[in-house]
């Protein structure tokens, strides 16, 4: 689920979508999901017709890590989505049916629901859409949504699950909404930087505290990176190459101020989703040190906001520290997001 996606690729989601998005009269399990949400989270907007039920929940945990959803059922979303890793991969690309690579680096899933829209070209606006994606992507599922319906209507369970969740059987409809209530539920904001600033003063050491210091006031990473969930969701170049073999945002909007423009990326648990930027060409926090420190290479969309700097040996130390610190052990230890099928 690495999210690549190309201009055809694009026009199969839209057509996929209008042919798939045809809702019937819910009559099943109508139970609220109860979504706990940090101290000064707001409150995830839910797709009328994709209200959050812990039926619909758990039905979109057991899709999400099921490889039935992949034409030879090798890979699922979980393979390029590890809770281990913040729900990202440790992978430049990570490989799909037959091993074939994409050409971008698996994103997290962290606080995916607050998300306007999806993607590295910031695009698409639901996650409904976006499941559509790496189904249909060679290089990634390289199969067909209505052929996984028919799968799953092999499976007494999955047909149980799903007139229980949605009052049909599973389907194009079902499997786009029942994954997208599972990932919506993936809300991480329990840090030890979250907790610092809720009352928990000893949370974080002397050198994180300079380094959240250095983010916060010294130098410019709110103007990209600001919030709650550490990302103003815009689409920006940020100077990492002077050609671009990805024409980024430009190829979903065949605009050219959008050419090799990407979408900025949250930064909670940052610590754990190397490799980082949307090709996986940098392998750590200290090497996307250095290239903002370095101002970037030239590029004619590329963002005003990256200017270089300098730091000594210590503050960066400090602010990889700081970095390092949005990690949230209770998000990628939830047994409520780990694998329905791996049991104890």
């Amino acid at each position: 689920m690495k999210m690549g996606i190309n201009s055809v690729g694009m026009v199969l989601v839209f057509a996929a979508l209008v042919a798939f998005s045809i809702p019937v009269k819910y009559k099943g399990n109508i139970e609220a999901y109860e979504l706990t949400l940090p101290a000064g989270f707001p409150q995830p907007i839910f797709p009328e017709d994709n209200a959050l039920t812990q039926a619909r929940v758990d039905l979109g945990r057991m899709l999400f890590y099921d490889p039935v959803m992949s034409l030879d059922s090798s890979v699922s979303c979980a393979s390029c989505h590890n809770q281990s890793l913040g729900f990202a991969d440790n992978k430049m690309i990570s490989p799909g049916v037959n091993g074939e690579l994409a050409a971008r680096n698996a994103p997290t899933l962290t606080n995916v629901a607050y998300n306007p829209t999806l993607l590295f070209d910031g695009f698409l606006p639901t996650l409904e859409m976006q499941i559509l994606v790496p189904i249909q992507e060679h290089a990634e599922f390289n199969f067909n949504i209505v052929e996984i319906g028919k799968r799953l209507k092999k499976n007494p369970d999955y047909i149980k699950r799903s007139w229980e969740a949605y009052g049909r059987q599973p389907d194009s409809y079902v499997i786009t909404r029942a994954i997208s209530s599972f990932e919506r539920i993936l809300i991480s904001g329990d840090s030890r930087y979250d907790q610092f600033v809720n009352g928990d003063k000893n949370s974080l050491n002397r050198s994180e505290k300079r380094g959240m210091n250095l983010f916060f006031n010294d130098l410019a990473c709110t103007s990209c990176h600001g919030g709650f969930n550490f990302t103003d969701f815009s689409t920006k170049n940020n100077g990492l190459y002077t050609i671009y073999a990805d024409s980024g945002r430009m190829r979903a909007t065949h605009l050219l101020e959008d050419k090799a423009v990407f979408k900025v990326p949250t930064l909670r648990n940052i610590g754990l989703t190397a490799p980082y930027m949307h090709d996986g060409s940098i392998a750590t926090l200290e090497e996307v040190i250095d290239h903002y420190m370095s101002g970037g290479k030239n590029h004619p969309s590329k963002s005003e906001l990256i200017k270089p700097f300098d730091l000594t040996r210590r503050q960066k130390g400090d602010l990889i520290a700081f970095l390092r610190s949005l990690t949230d052990e209770s998000f990628i230890s939830n047994p409520a997001f780990a694998n329905p099928f791996n049991k104890e």
